[in-house]
């Protein structure tokens, strides 16, 4: 899992914003596109921007026994923000969906699984952030489709075990460790026992794992809503980001130093086995 976890790193990791980069943009969308494909259909949702078409990529995976029950919703934004090679944010969680459906195809879950892969996540020239996202949860609104949970894999891959490695806002700061050797699932009110019941899985595991709940989506802890599950908590979904916190503890957020080199590729894995664990528990 490791090496393919790699292997998926080093085809990613570049720069590919969609305004300055569009060239590693490309490349890596169409890498998204053929590693999808190995496991069925990928559907492209196409969105408009300032008269430019992105696209979203979706693939669903069967549950292991036909039924008519919502599926799991499990994304990642693929761009990065002009002048990074957006390792950490987002290789990583491109990478750990890649190999989501390499085993939910493989072992079904309970649930349907619809694993996609957003556009325009990171707030460039493109009009703000959490672009392919919201055109994409709206339209599910709009449509009627239900969920049983969304899931937004953003910066898995950076820890940090030195004391006061990691930072809070003030708000919640006493209530939390102070090393960076965790993984964070923050989700809105609805989702709370399965933040409780994931988080326990996923601990059991091996990875330590803290929650965050928040009933005002956002509202009173901005970064809280810093990734693609905002838009669908503004929907009314059930929806929780899964993070190594971004900001709070990777000191190379947003900068040309987030390369494979700074991660720590025993911390992904484990996240990644662990999540896979715990996404078995749903029930």
């Amino acid at each position: 899992l490791k090496q393919r976890l790699h292997n998926h790193l080093i085809n990613i990791v570049r720069e590919r914003d969609p305004c300055f980069a569009t060239g590693g943009h490309f490349l890596v969308r169409e890498y998204i596109r053929e590693s999808l494909s190995q496991w069925g259909e990928v559907e492209t949702h196409e969105f408009e921007v300032r008269n430019q078409i992105y696209q979203n990529l979706i693939l669903d995976l069967d549950a292991a026994t036909p039924s008519n029950l919502p599926p799991i919703l499990i994304g990642a934004h693929y761009d990065a923000v002009p002048g990074t090679p957006g390792a950490d944010d987002n290789a990583t969680g491109v990478a750990v969906l890649l190999e989501l459906a390499a085993v939910f195809k493989a072992q079904p879950l309970k649930y349907p699984v619809r694993l996609v892969a957003f556009d325009l996540d990171e707030a460039a020239l493109t009009g703000g952030g959490l672009l392919g996202s919201t055109a994409y949860a709206a339209d599910m609104k709009d449509q009627k489709q239900t969920l049983r949970l969304m899931l937004s894999l953003e910066m898995l891959g950076y820890r940090d075990s030195i004391p006061n490695s990691q930072n809070y806002p003030d708000l919640i700061k006493p209530f939390y460790r102070d090393r960076g050797d965790f993984i964070a699932l923050v989700g809105n009110l609805s989702a709370i026992f399965d933040l409780i019941r994931l988080s326990r899985h996923i601990s059991k595991h091996g990875i330590p794992c803290q929650i965050l709940p928040d009933p005002t989506n956002g509202k009173l802890i901005p970064i809280t809503g810093f990734s693609d599950h905002s838009p669908f908590w503004e929907q009314g979904y059930k929806a929780i980001m899964v993070t190594d916190t971004a900001m709070l503890r990777n000191p190379n957020y947003h900068k040309p130093s987030d390369t494979l080199e700074s991660l720590d590729l025993d911390f992904l894995t484990g996240v990644c086995e662990s999540l896979i664990a715990a996404l078995k528990k749903v029930t």
